[in-house]
């Protein structure tokens, strides 16, 4: 398994020096959200083959995979204008991907309102037709620049579990089209006593279709459910790890909720648990 982290989440440097500090804290791979990574991104107009090709450079020559280009858009934004503007982001993502070499590109599946907040109507049909109609422009693109689309369940979203996330695959059917598969994302205060199950039935469901993971961990006490830097909370991962260490060899890992203080220690955890499965 190979551990990384949020490139937004490690000490803020300029790009080159951040980029050796991920690889001095033994990080092997990096989410990269380009503007969280640069307080001057210019947006679309900035992702030239060039831009694609110094910051290929950068990563290759410190050892770190870019395993993740996050494009966390909104595909369910209501207003026509604002999802032209979606459209052309992910557009331009998938092109930037494709000269990178090849990294997924990361979304999350929506809410059908402009504020992108969780309400009841994410859990129907409706919303999930929605999604699909919605997103599948995307999907076509992916296809024809020959890009991986990773999309990533959420409790609070259209695709918010295993039978959801099954259901998008097959009716999607493409070959471009692949799982980010983030445990605690599945969970919220209703359901998460039930982690285990949910986790096994969701790597039973989509579990081939699972190209990287997100790592963390939650607490559930008086104050509510939280989610938590991995092996800082509840969760016993051995089942998890077991089937990625059976069915994913080298997986991208990419640990969530970090800060530069613990990050360290919760790579530690990551990996000990992977070591530890059986």
């Amino acid at each position: 398994m190979n551990v990384g982290i949020r490139f937004h989440d490690t000490p803020k440097l300029p790009f080159e020096s951040r980029v050796e500090s991920v690889a001095e804290q033994g990080f092997g791979c990096v989410q990269l959200a380009l503007y969280h990574a640069f307080d001057d991104f210019a947006g679309n107009a900035a992702l030239t083959p060039g831009f694609a090709a110094h910051i290929k450079r950068t990563f290759e020559r410190n050892s770190v995979d870019l395993a993740v280009l996050g494009c966390y858009m909104n595909p369910l934004h209501p207003e026509k204008a604002a999802l032209v503007g979606i459209y052309e982001t992910y557009a331009a993502h998938l092109r930037f991907a494709s000269w990178l070499g090849g990294c997924v590109v990361g979304t999350e599946t929506g809410c059908p309102n402009a504020e992108y907040r969780h309400v009841p109507e994410c859990q129907t049909d409706a919303c999930f037709e929605l999604f699909i109609k919605n997103i599948a422009p995307v999907v076509e693109a992916a296809e024809r620049l020959g890009v991986v689309l990773g999309i990533e369940p959420v409790a609070a979203h259209s695709i918010y579990d295993a039978k959801r996330a099954r259901r998008a695959l097959d009716v999607l059917a493409s070959r471009n089209v692949r799982i980010i598969f983030d445990p605690v994302n599945l969970l919220n205060a209703g359901n998460a006593a039930s982690y285990r199950d949910i986790f096994a039935g969701f790597t039973d469901l989509v579990g081939e279709e699972i190209a990287v993971l997100h790592l963390k961990d939650f607490i559930l006490d008086g104050d509510g459910f939280r989610s938590v830097p991995f092996g800082f909370g509840q969760i016993d991962y051995s089942e998890t790890m077991a089937f990625v260490k059976r069915y994913k060899p080298h997986i991208h890992a990419s640990l969530e909720d970090t800060k530069p203080e613990n990050a360290a220690t919760a790579r530690k955890n990551a990996q000990n648990a992977f070591a530890e499965a059986r």
